[in-house]
């Protein structure tokens, strides 16, 4: 049976993903929205609805469509009105939004503009193909409207813009002509439009499983748990990186091997996977003493724990900053000067509204010994940051390069299987190894837990949507949960010392 009901772009692309999802979206929206966005999400959204916003600006004197208007977009589109912003096109199948209609009166068309809230200099090949579809989901749409149709663009910020301080919305924004990308597209595009609707009329959802058995779980779909009730929640989709192996998961999916414990001994893995596989079997960790004794002795005292808290702004808010750059506005440290002492914290926290670099600096100055290891958790992410403050503030260039030479990753213990527990379920996040190693030490409780929510709560506190107590309340929100981080590194070093000594002190027995 089915119940005809018109099919959104939005709609359409997550069917392209996962035709199930799709479904469980329209049907069972309580199920799709059983989680909320997560803060990071929700914060893509808004950044998403911002540049969009802005980009209007380089089509001056448009008007824009009220939510879900089709008659008064059909109406001015018969007039030929020059620029409108988010018209709205339904046929009986079809309903969409497109962001910029530009009429062009020499050539007697509407060029048809996507704004995207990517840069680029991002890796294009996926997304652009995403893009191109979404475009010609449009194209067919306005088409069947009869919307005469000239040019497809694609508006984007450009990697390459620096700011002076200003917004130069017309360097900061890309054009690029999606013209010869889209028009192949539009017939096969128009035929898995048909099917995506005749699927989603459906008044049962499709048969189990969804396609993305066959990915690993962080490609997983919104509904993955719903729609394949069969799959345990530790399974083998979780073992590292198979997403990258999609041979060895078919084969597992297939052959009907869906816990990770339940994993052939014959069966081809990798050597990490073959660990993570035998610690979930056996239910118990296992230790490499001899290359992890060797990286805890490479560390030098007095040994800082560092950790940053950035926030990467896609429309740069101050001069020498580029699209999505990362402003650094806080850091926590301990810093544990011999064997056996205590960890000695400070910290650094800035919410005035000028640019935190300089303030950031100096206060790492004050804080970072002068030798010494400096101990971070994904080391690409510290000395990334400090990198960009080198090319922004040149005179800063030698000490932040003397601290990228010093920064350890701790977690370069984890992704190199020095340590392997079960409760890691192949993930090296600090956030899956603390509860593991020091289970006494946790961030449940804490009103900020991790990195995305302190990143959203800096930019309502500097904004102004936080004042007052609202503000006073959330910075030092902000300040227990770095410090949580930078302790947690103290906690797991800790764990990883006595764990050493334990097998040392047993081997030696």
């Amino acid at each position: 049976m089915r119940t005809s009901r018109k099919l959104s772009k939005t709609n359409y692309l997550v069917y392209r993903d996962c035709a199930h999802n799709a479904w469980v979206k329209i049907h069972r929206p309580e199920v799709y929205h059983a989680r909320p966005p997560s803060v990071f999400e929700q914060a893509v959204m808004d950044t998403g609805n911002d540049v969009d916003a802005r980009a209007r600006d380089i089509f001056p004197d448009g008007v824009l469509i009220r939510r879900g208007d089709a008659d008064g977009t059909a109406q001015l589109v018969a007039e030929r009105y020059g620029v409108l912003y988010q018209p709205v096109f339904e046929t009986d199948r079809y309903t969409t939004a497109c962001d910029v209609l530009v009429w062009s009166e020499d050539r007697g068309v509407y060029d048809l503009y996507e704004v995207k809230a990517s840069t680029s200099g991002d890796d294009r090949k996926a997304k652009d193909d995403l893009y191109a579809h979404d475009l010609a989901f449009q194209a067919n749409v306005l088409t069947e409207c009869g919307v005469p149709l000239g040019r497809f663009h694609l508006v984007r910020l450009d990697s390459s813009y620096v700011s002076d301080g200003t917004l130069d919305l017309q360097r900061l924004f890309t054009r690029e002509d999606f013209t010869d990308r889209v028009t192949p597209l539009l017939e096969t595009v128009a035929a898995e439009m048909d099917a995506a609707h005749d699927v989603l009329s459906l008044d049962t959802m499709p048969p189990a499983p969804c396609a993305c058995v066959y990915k690993g779980r962080s490609s997983h779909c919104t509904s993955f748990s719903f729609i394949n009730g069969h799959v345990p929640e530790y399974s083998v989709h979780d073992l590292t990186r198979i997403g990258a192996s999609p041979r060895r998961l078919r084969a597992l999916v297939d052959a009907d091997i869906l816990d990770i414990a339940d994993i052939p001994d014959d069966f081809e893995l990798t050597v990490n996977q073959a660990n993570q596989v035998r610690a979930a079997r056996q239910g118990r960790a296992f230790l490499e003493v001899a290359p992890l004794g060797e990286f805890l002795n490479r560390l030098r005292y007095p040994i800082s724990f560092l950790d940053y808290e950035t926030y990467p702004c896609a429309l740069p808010r101050f001069a020498r900053f580029r699209p999505y750059d990362h402003v650094p506005f806080q850091f926590s440290q301990h810093v544990v000067s011999h064997p056996g002492g205590e960890a000695v914290h400070r910290d650094f926290l800035f919410t005035g509204r000028a640019c935190p670099d300089e303030y950031f600096i100096g206060a790492l100055k004050d804080a970072i010994p002068a030798e010494g290891s400096i101990v971070v958790w994904n080391r690409p992410f510290e000395r990334g940051i400090n990198a960009k403050l080198a090319e922004r503030l040149p005179d800063e260039r030698e000490f932040l390069n003397s601290v990228n030479e010093r920064i350890v990753d701790l977690m370069d213990v984890f992704t190199g299987q020095m340590v392997i527990h079960p409760k890691f379920r192949g993930r090296t996040s600090i956030k899956w190894v603390l509860p593991a190693l020091v289970p006494q030490l946790s961030y449940q409780g804490l009103a900020i837990q991790e990195g995305a929510t302190a990143s959203e709560t800096w930019n309502r506190i500097v904004t102004g949507d936080l004042e007052g107590d609202e503000a006073e309340e959330a910075r030092k929100d902000l300040l227990t949960y770095c410090k949580r981080d930078s302790l947690a590194m103290v906690e797991i070093w800790r764990a990883l010392l006595a764990a050493v000594a334990a097998r040392e002190i047993r081997e030696a027995g």
